[in-house]
């Protein structure tokens, strides 16, 4: 393999590429790669993805879906944060008592 005609490849693929970081699907491999993964990455890991042919540029509507599916998922993950954050105290009904009386 000519490594300079490798990063050249990757070089060129990165020029086309616009913004600084890109939703790619990946293709199915003979290394057993998953077809249909969808995944946010810098624009240099996308370039060297699609140069090698392990993925491909996700559509205007995957990105749409993928940045959706990211946006639920964060938020249910604040949510269920929050609820865990949540702190409870236990009084004894003694010294409840003893608190109602001196009020």
């Amino acid at each position: 393999m000519d490594l300079r005609a490798y990063y050249q490849k990757i070089n060129d693929t990165a020029a086309l590429l616009t913004g600084e970081s890109l939703v790619v699907v990946s293709v199915a491999t003979p290394e057993g790669g998953k077809e249909g993964v969808r995944t946010e990455t810098p624009r240099m890991v996308a370039a060297k993805l699609l140069a090698e042919g392990r993925a491909r540029m996700a559509t205007e509507e995957e990105t749409l879906e993928f940045q959706i599916a990211n946006c639920e998922a964060r938020e249910k993950f604040e949510r269920e944060e929050a609820a865990r954050r949540v702190q409870v105290m236990v009084i004894p009904s003694p010294d409840l008592r003893k608190s109602k009386e001196r009020s």
